[in-house]
């Protein structure tokens, strides 16, 4: 057993942690933060991503007794209150789930690639940015618009093909 302190989503957490306790695990089990989904359990589909100090990873790949002093951003994190992030708007607006399994790792990863793109986002970035993200019901043409769109709502601009 582990004991370890840890931020997730602005709250402190001391949580003592079997040493082979997946972080997907401990958010769902533990913190019954149940946004963050179980979909392949081998790292391949990205349904369980989320922030870990400031980075994307795949909470299925990560030890909880590695993350002593870490800072987690899960879906339940996103929004303020009520007030939803302005990605997850675009991705509501956008019709960009179908059964919405996917979406939190997607809505987590989108803010990541918006964030990561401070002079602009095209749409093939965005496409080769979700790599690690499977959705099996949608064919990713509303996902990439959703992205764009709340690219646009958090003040990044959206370029064409050519960066103009």
């Amino acid at each position: 057993m582990s004991r370890i302190e840890l931020s997730v989503n602005g709250r402190a957490r001391k949580l003592d942690v079997e040493d082979k306790l997946l972080l997907v695990d401990m958010l769902r089990e533990r913190l019954e933060l149940t946004g963050t989904h179980v979909g392949c359990d081998t790292s391949q589909c990205g349904a369980c991503v989320v922030r870990l100090n400031g980075d994307t990873v795949k909470s299925c790949s990560v030890l909880a007794a590695t993350l002593d002093g870490a800072e987690i951003t899960t879906i339940e994190g996103v929004a303020a209150g009520s007030d939803l992030h302005p990605m997850q708007r675009a991705f509501s607006e956008c019709h960009a789930l179908q059964c919405g399994y996917c979406t939190p790792g997607l809505v987590i990863t989108a803010i990541d690639i918006v964030e990561k793109s401070p002079d602009g986002l095209t749409a093939a970035a965005v496409v080769k940015e979700l790599k690690g993200n499977i959705c099996r019901c949608t064919g990713y043409v509303n996902i990439v618009a959703a992205i764009l769109k709340g690219a646009a709502d958090m003040g990044v601009p959206v370029l064409t093909e050519e960066g103009a």
